[in-house]
């Protein structure tokens, strides 16, 4: 069986973290299992864990009234499922739900916003890793709202 440092140090998004980063970010880590249909989160919760897909696949959503729930992203093997831990409230922006069965390594957010409070180097290289993805994600809200509205003309 794989350890659970192994699996943290493996995932793209914190390569090249110094060797006491990860032990820091290990430290709030811990393996989940989702199955088909079953949410990681859902929005306007609490945003007390996030998730980075091993495994699988889950849909970035948003609720639309009167409509099917709008699919932002499909998030796969390597994907960040959750940014909201970031940035007071802490509140989840949108849902995310296992569409296949999803192993995920999920972060506990109080954990690691207390020791990027306490080492301020580690937080740097948090906020390094999880800002491109806020980037990334408002870019692809953006492209489905134009998507949305392009076809309403």
């Amino acid at each position: 069986m794989e350890s659970l440092e192994r699996v943290v140090a493996t995932q793209r998004v914190f390569a090249g973290l110094a060797p006491a980063h990860l032990a820091l970010l290990t430290g709030c880590a811990r393996n989940q299992r989702f199955v088909p249909g079953q949410y990681l989160c859902h929005e306007g919760a609490a945003a007390d864990e996030f998730f980075i897909i091993r495994q699988g696949h889950a849909a970035l959503e948003i609720a639309a009234p009167a409509r099917k729930p709008v699919v932002l992203e499909t998030l796969g093997p390597g994907d960040i499922a959750g940014a909201s831990w970031l940035i007071p409230p802490y509140r989840w922006s949108a849902d995310v739900r296992a569409v296949d069965t999803t192993l995920a390594l999920g972060i506990d957010a109080a954990c690691l916003r207390g020791k990027c409070d306490t080492d301020h180097d580690f937080g740097y290289a948090m906020m390094q890793r999880f800002l491109p993805v806020l980037v990334q994600r408002l870019n692809a809200a953006r492209l489905q709202v134009l998507d949305v509205y392009a076809r309403s003309y």
